[in-house]
């Protein structure tokens, strides 16, 4: 045991003090919060400053209709159109929207003209408020009176009720717990290729150096594999820790220096029709704000975030051992693509078949996949957000410590005989030999 505690140090303290394990510590939180940031800086540089828009509408129809907001400023002009656009090359106006006048029919067409690109938001604003106008008029023309219309609109709100075997019921959010589950399963199939595949190139390594020879003369090849699959796990659980904390600091950070960043970003179209929701329906954000409070106390973040840690953990050394294993098996990372497929195809699978599960996360498929410990890291973190039997659970947890165990000694057996064999590129059959030998 002392010489596997050794092993594990060694193998941790190298990693940990590589210069690509510091920087791979930082730089992923930046850039994991550049993701939340980015969009939201962005946004507010695109709409920082008042655009002027001048509107030519010759069919008269939108008088009065494009209201002057925080970051749009909408101007009523009556000249000709090429003098109009003059006033634009001028840099009198940002913008000219132009509503040519129809005869026919109504008119459903506009131009905007620009000397830079017209923003999304403003795009966006008009379109709006020129399709709100010409289905009133349509239904005007028809003899149907558009209020009539916007009382009959109906929003259908569908609640759905977990009830439980004591008949306690709550409330379940699907969208939530399948982002959820989707977001726990894939981080575990990325650390688990990411730090197994950093096992096998180690194993590699200290084959095709020799040194391992001089280490097995020591210590037993059950320990040298173990020592060095443990300690490899704890530095992928050491980042990812790391990564979780520096992010969240580095976004809490911004957040309460730059804030109100996010409230230039919202152009002022969009912020007069929020008030005038609010207007008509005032109790909007309080329910919106007490949603999400349920939304959070619905879901149990402490079975989540410890079951995560146990399949994680124990996914990584059932499939760490497969990968030390090959590693002895070959002689260079080019002969490894023969044993990768068969043994990633099961984490490759629940990744594929996620839609299937969140569909019917109760169902046959899903229960069997969730026991079976190939596919259990993955596919019981896509159930467990929706509710799963503690029962199930701990099946899982059984079925996949078993499990780590059996391919434990299959590996040490491969890995005892493929570690000192050099020059030849073992079959599946002589690889069930090494198993066999006692």
């Amino acid at each position: 045991m002392n010489k596997i505690l050794l092993i594990l140090q060694r193998e941790y303290l190298i990693r940990v003090k590589k210069k690509s394990f510091i920087v791979m510590t930082f730089l992923g939180p930046l850039l994991m919060a550049a993701l939340m940031i980015v969009p939201i800086v962005l946004a507010s540089i695109e709409d920082v400053g008042k655009k002027n828009i001048a509107v030519l509408d010759e069919s008269g129809l939108f008088a009065g209709k494009f209201e002057s907001g925080d970051n749009l400023l909408f101007e009523y002009v009556q000249d000709d159109l090429e003098t109009a656009k003059t006033f634009v090359l001028d840099g009198v106006f940002d913008g000219l929207l132009y509503v040519p006048e129809t005869q026919l029919s109504l008119p459903s067409n506009a131009e905007f003209f620009s000397v830079k690109q017209a923003s999304a938001s403003a795009r966006s604003y008009v379109r709006n408020v020129m399709k709100a106008e010409l289905e009133n008029q349509k239904l005007l023309a028809s003899g149907i009176d558009p209020e009539i219309i916007k009382s009959v609109r109906t929003t259908v709100n569908i609640v759905t009720i977990k009830l439980d075997q004591d008949g306690t019921e709550s409330r379940s959010y699907t969208e939530v717990q399948l982002g959820l589950g989707m977001v726990s399963a894939i981080i575990i199939y990325f650390f688990i290729f990411m730090f197994g595949s950093q096992v096998m190139r180690g194993v590699i390594e200290e084959k095709t150096n020799r040194i391992v020879e001089v280490i097995v003369s020591s210590v037993k090849p059950f320990q040298l594999m173990m020592g060095k699959i443990t300690g490899i796990a704890l530095v992928g659980l050491t980042q990812f820790v790391l990564w979780v904390v520096l992010t969240f600091s580095i976004y809490g950070v911004f957040t309460l220096l730059f804030g109100s960043v996010g409230d230039a970003a919202v152009p002022g179209q969009i912020q007069t029709m929020m008030n005038q929701t609010e207007a008509v329906s005032p109790q909007i954000d309080d329910m919106g704000v007490a949603q999400i409070f349920e939304v959070i106390h619905s879901i149990n973040f402490g079975l989540i975030l410890s079951s995560f840690a146990f399949f994680f953990l124990a996914g990584y050394l059932l499939y760490a051992s497969f990968f030390a294993a090959i590693g002895a098996a070959v002689d260079n990372e080019a002969d490894t693509q023969q044993f990768m497929l068969p043994v990633s195809l099961p984490l490759i699978l629940g990744i594929i078949l996620s839609s299937f599960i969140a569909n019917n996360p109760d169902g046959p498929l899903a229960f069997w996949l969730s026991v079976f410990p190939l596919t259990s890291p993955i596919v019981m973190m896509l159930r467990l957000p929706f509710g799963v039997p503690v029962w199930e659970l701990l099946l899982s947890m059984v079925v996949l410590i078993a499990g780590f165990i059996l391919t434990t000694w299959m590996a040490a057996k491969i890995y005892r005989t493929g570690i000192l064999m050099y020059g030849k590129k073992p079959s599946y059959a002589e690889l069930w030999k090494w198993i066999r030998y006692q």
